[in-house]
């Protein structure tokens, strides 16, 4: 899909990298935000990354729709040539490596069983299945601090729960459609949850309050 920039309101654009859930559009999606932002232009205000498209805040006193949309143009052909030059490289870049040790079913893993049944595997096999891959958090949102992670091994694929849950305890570890998920507050959720993990994910008082950030590989491991 050749890239796309169109109005949302009157004060910000959507940059639409992409269709679908894929590791090499959202790099383009994140390369695109840091270099926004890095060119500190004034009138822009804000950008806000998801998996497949970045919607850019600006101040219309300052900058018209035309302005903003050609910037956004220019940095997203920037990027075209910066990813060639990254693939000529013989080590490609990857974020930090975050271990998270997980405690499967039990009182915050109560769907495991249901999700076995429902994909007819063992539980001890979702458990191998969801635990020896290797995930990338491809944005972050829902609330603060909840990574999206993906993307799940094809035998794990699971619908979102019909009616949502009210409240999910903080660090459980959920999935839903190709994604896995922690939930880094106490909230309503449509996930299935799988199992819980000690780290603390949002930390409001800290300096750095997110545990994860997009690009982070992720290592679930069962304990």
């Amino acid at each position: 899909m050749k890239p796309r920039i169109v109005p949302l309101g009157d004060s910000s654009v959507l940059a639409l990298m992409g269709n679908e859930i894929d590791l090499d559009i959202n790099q383009r999606v994140h390369a695109l935000a840091k270099l926004i932002e890095a060119s500190d232009i004034e009138g822009i205000i804000e950008t806000v990354p998801s998996y497949a498209a970045l919607l850019v805040h600006y101040d219309p006193l300052i900058l018209s729709f035309s302005q903003i949309k050609t910037i956004v143009q220019e940095k997203i052909f920037q990027i075209g040539e910066t990813v060639k030059r990254k693939a000529r490289q013989a080590h490609p870049e990857h974020g930090r490596r975050v271990e998270v040790p997980v405690r499967y079913g039990g009182e915050h893993g109560v769907d495991l069983e249901a999700v076995a049944r429902h994909l007819r595997l063992r539980v001890e096999d979702v458990i191998r299945i969801h635990s020896e891959k290797i995930y990338t958090v491809y944005m972050m949102g829902f609330t603060p601090g909840y990574p999206y992670m993906g993307k799940l091994d094809g035998r794990l694929i699971m619908p979102r729960l019909e009616t949502p849950r009210t409240r999910v305890p903080v660090g459980t570890v959920a999935i839903a459609g190709s994604q896995t998920g922690i939930y880094s507050v106490e909230s309503p959720g449509g996930w299935n949850l799988i199992g819980w993990t000690p780290l603390k994910l949002f930390d409001p008082e800290s300096d750095s309050p997110f545990l994860f950030s997009p690009g982070d590989e992720v290592k679930f491991i069962p304990v």
